[in-house]
């Protein structure tokens, strides 16, 4: 084989990997008639219909956030649905920011019922645009900040806003929860019944306080394969995919593997031993 062809065959490996790990952008509609922007992650390898992933970003966000999480699940096999939440994005902050300030403005905005009712409906028609395709034997979903917000309010977490999603997942993972608060009371986190994985870190301050005030949901939960992962030195943007994070996103992508993987086996598993993290089971 002359240089120039091995040089030219690595070209293409090279090209054929990233295609495989590459994205698709896409808008599926919505129950009201809006439409929900989608990232998807299609898996690497999968023999039938993959296990399905749906991501909900933080308030501020987007769909082309947590791309972190994307890349690892595909990789492991599963379907990823990063959804837009558009009525909870970036410049519907700025403006609650303007008006109140950036603590106020936050508040404001992951305290706004509309707000989730427009995400339940992301959901749906995330889960629907994914079943148009194959229908998934096990579906997770994950949210980061406001998401796990929403991931606690469609598992059944009580609340103060009224809300009662469909819920129905098989599993669900929240990385940076909230504790009591303008959104959940104390005991909110007793009703849930699927499995649950939590992740939080030393530095991930919130509204309410540091990572003690976060590790409350875990607490407020009965045993039934719930995880609580706490990273050493993990700050709040960390898990929203904030750069200069390779090593907590590594331990975050390793924790929801391993546990989600697990529980499509049919078991709960064994938490990885991680440089750093500490996990508490129950």
């Amino acid at each position: 084989m002359s240089l120039r062809v091995g040089i030219w065959m690595a070209a293409l490996l090279l090209i054929g990997a990233w295609a495989a790990h590459a994205s698709e952008r896409l808008t599926v509609p919505r129950a009201d008639g809006a439409q929900t922007p989608l990232q998807v992650y299609e898996p690497v390898s999968a023999n039938g219909c993959p296990p399905l992933l749906l991501v909900s970003h933080g308030a501020g966000g987007s769909e082309s956030g947590l791309r972190y999480v994307g890349e690892a699940m595909s990789k492991d096999g599963w379907r990823v649905l990063v959804m837009g939440h558009r009525e909870s994005g970036l410049p519907v902050l700025k403006q609650d920011m303007r008006s109140d300030g950036f603590k106020g403005g936050l508040t404001a905005l992951v305290t706004d019922a509309p707000a989730y009712k427009a995400r339940f409906m992301d959901v749906d028609a995330a889960l629907a645009w994914s079943e148009q395709r194959c229908h998934a034997s096990f579906k997770a979903l994950l949210g980061h900040s406001m998401g796990a917000i929403t991931v606690m309010l469609e598992a059944g977490a009580r609340n103060k806003l009224g809300l009662q999603p469909k819920g129905g997942f098989d599993a669900y993972v929240a990385l940076s929860q909230e504790g009591p608060g303008p959104v959940f009371p104390d005991g909110a986190w007793a009703p849930i019944r699927a499995p649950m994985l939590l992740v939080t870190g030393t530095r991930d301050q919130g509204l309410g306080g540091d990572y003690r005030w976060r590790m409350q949901a875990f607490d407020g939960l009965s045993p039934g394969c719930r995880w609580l992962a706490v990273v050493d030195g993990a700050n709040h943007m960390n898990f929203g995919g904030g750069q200069f994070a390779a090593g907590v996103q590594q331990s975050t992508t390793t924790l929801v593997a391993a546990y989600l993987d697990a529980l499509r086996g049919g078991h709960c598993g064994t938490p990885p031993v991680l440089s750093g993290v500490t996990v508490k089971q129950k």
